[in-house]
């Protein structure tokens, strides 16, 4: 064997110095090391940091920072106590500009590497309104520790649960809440659900408001609702936080890491809460989706409509439309629109939704995109997409390129999946990318948001 292979510092458990240029997708920082790259989380663009290299590939590895050598003057203070411990947020540390300048660079090497857009027709990120307190919802796992009940989030790179009392990235309104009622589950000794044996009962504690209307929803999801004294504790709630306009129960009673399970039931008071976007009300209930940041998500609507330019004559079709988050706003300014989502509950609240605000030109079905979109005789002149983060089905693809819409418009939380979807639309379809507008829906997170225009070549 080479003398010099033996010795190189390019292996696992070697100690490198290593400067941090950038921050990567999934928010760690990245720097080099002569021609290689290193990613070590917890840094700052700006940081020179001493690093272990702990997983080791030919042309990249994964380091941990043993000591910062000099600091970025991009690194601050971050506003939570266990900023350094929780999982839920990558970038406390990280002053929100260079926040703001590594998601907009993170969309467009997406959309150049793996979407071949050269030049890619990115306009500057949007800030969010507030960095701080902007989450409208947050569900936390719940665990038991020598007879305490903890509710927070997974410490990094585990399964160890970090207790938390207040987070400042949830909407303040909903801190007392979490205190709470993390304390009434205490009280009443009802058994947490143990993962590993699949015994116990309750798993996650929900918490959801509506930024506009102060309306707040709790909702417990466990295994089954047998918990003593249940239906009082609910009404108690309901008295104690003014705010509070609903208790549920979500039945999840199947081993997993999925979240919610596929029933919900009322314990006390209704089963949704109302929310104002855009000037339209929404009622949403504990397991729909509705986008967290509701200030961003006008900003969305209003840049959507925008660039639309509606004349009130355009069919429209909204895939994965949720509770007609961008379905109303936009029947409101079209001819007409049809949602599309497989969520059953979500169909039956955007429908209410609709005739809550008089809006008649819109209706919601229940189906697969794939398959509703190549049966639908009237063709749409515009369809947008709100998929997943894993993106949209081949069969979707498929189905656009077929039915030809003269305009697509792609909503998406994952730049590297938008960036594989639209080189698919437009490098093998008849679309040309016209515009792609970042939005910073996640503050003190690697998360982006992004609105992505298509129209015909």
């Amino acid at each position: 064997m080479d003398q010099n292979t033996i010795h190189s510092p390019w292996q696992q458990g070697s100690i490198l110095d290593v400067a941090i240029a950038s921050l990567s997708v999934t928010g760690d920082g990245v720097g080099r090391w002569q021609d290689r790259v290193v990613f070590v989380p917890d840094t700052v663009p700006g940081d020179r940091v001493r690093v272990r290299l702990i997983r080791v590939k030919p042309s990249y590895a994964q380091g941990q920072s043993l000591e910062l050598l000099e600091s970025s003057p991009q690194r601050v203070r971050p506003p939570c106590i266990v900023a350094d411990k929780c999982g839920g947020c990558q970038w406390q540390t990280v002053a929100y500009g260079e926040q703001l300048t590594a998601k907009e660079a993170n969309v467009c090497h997406a959309l150049e590497r793996i979407g071949q857009f050269n030049p890619v027709p990115l306009d500057n990120i949007v800030p969010a309104p507030d960095p701080l307190g902007y989450r409208n919802k947050v569900t936390y796992p719940l665990a038991e520790h020598q007879g305490r009940v903890l509710a927070g989030y997974y410490r990094k790179g585990s399964h160890r649960l970090v207790n938390l009392n207040q987070c400042p990235v949830q909407d303040d309104r909903l801190n007392p809440l979490l205190a709470g009622i993390k304390g009434d589950i205490q009280d009443h000794r009802w058994p947490i659900y143990q993962e590993r044996t699949h015994t116990g009962n309750l798993r996650h504690l929900g918490l959801r408001i509506g930024r506009r209307t102060g309306e707040q929803l709790i909702t417990l999801v466990g295994r089954d609702r047998d918990l003593p004294q249940l239906e009082a504790q609910a009404q108690t709630w309901l008295e104690d936080y003014p705010g509070a306009v609903g208790v549920c129960f979500n039945h999840h009673p199947e081993p997993g890491n999925r979240i919610f399970g596929d029933r919900t039931e009322v314990i006390a008071g209704q089963a949704h809460l109302r929310e104002i976007l855009g000037g339209l009300e929404f009622q949403i209930g504990s397991t729909t989706f509705f986008q967290v940041n509701t200030e961003q998500a006008e900003n969305l609507i209003h840049c959507l409509l925008e660039h639309l330019d509606l004349r009130g004559n355009e069919g429209i079709v909204d895939a994965y439309c949720g509770v007609g988050t961008l379905s109303l706003p936009l029947a409101k300014k079209g001819g007409w629109v049809v949602g599309i989502e497989r969520h059953r509950e979500s169909v039956a609240q955007a429908r209410i939704n609709a005739k809550n605000n008089q809006i008649n030109n819109a209706e919601f079905m229940d189906a697969a995109v794939e398959d509703w979109l190549p049966q639908h005789q009237e063709k749409p002149d515009i369809v947008v997409l709100d998929p997943p983060r894993k993106g949209c089905d081949r069969r979707v693809l498929a189905a656009l390129l077929a039915t030809k819409p003269s305009r697509i418009v792609y909503v998406s939380c994952n730049p590297a999946t938008l960036a594989r979807d639209l080189r698919e639309l437009c490098h093998q379809g008849d679309y040309r990318l016209e515009r792609v507008q970042p939005f910073d829906f996640f503050p003190q997170t690697a998360h982006v948001e992004t609105l992505a225009f298509l129209c015909t070549n």
